[in-house]
């Protein structure tokens, strides 16, 4: 996977957080920065699916993960999960493809 460089400015309270959770997980500042970015993107797809602002579909892009993923994350935080019937016939799509 190609990175790219990120310089961001943080306050010194967000940055002593950072600190300390690099410490406690004895990795760097950019490792800790990365994984809340990867939780914050979950939070933000849960959240537009809870609001009903994106299908399970679109959550799953701004997640970064599968759909069958995030259907199981949905439901490891409780959040019913809402299937149209356009989203069972791209899933039954998608299995006949892979068979």
């Amino acid at each position: 996977m190609a990175t790219k460089t990120l310089s961001i400015r943080v306050d010194d309270d967000d940055y002593q957080f950072l600190s300390s959770l690099a410490k406690e997980e004895r990795e760097d500042v950019s490792k800790a920065v990365r994984e809340l970015v990867d939780l914050g993107r979950i939070m933000f797809a849960i959240k537009k699916y809870k609001k009903s602002e994106a299908s399970i579909e679109k959550a799953a892009k701004l997640a970064g993960v599968s759909i069958s993923k995030m259907m199981d994350m949905l439901r490891e935080y409780g959040i019913e999960i809402n299937l149209e019937y356009e989203d069972y016939l791209k899933s039954l799509k998608a299995i006949r493809g892979i068979w």
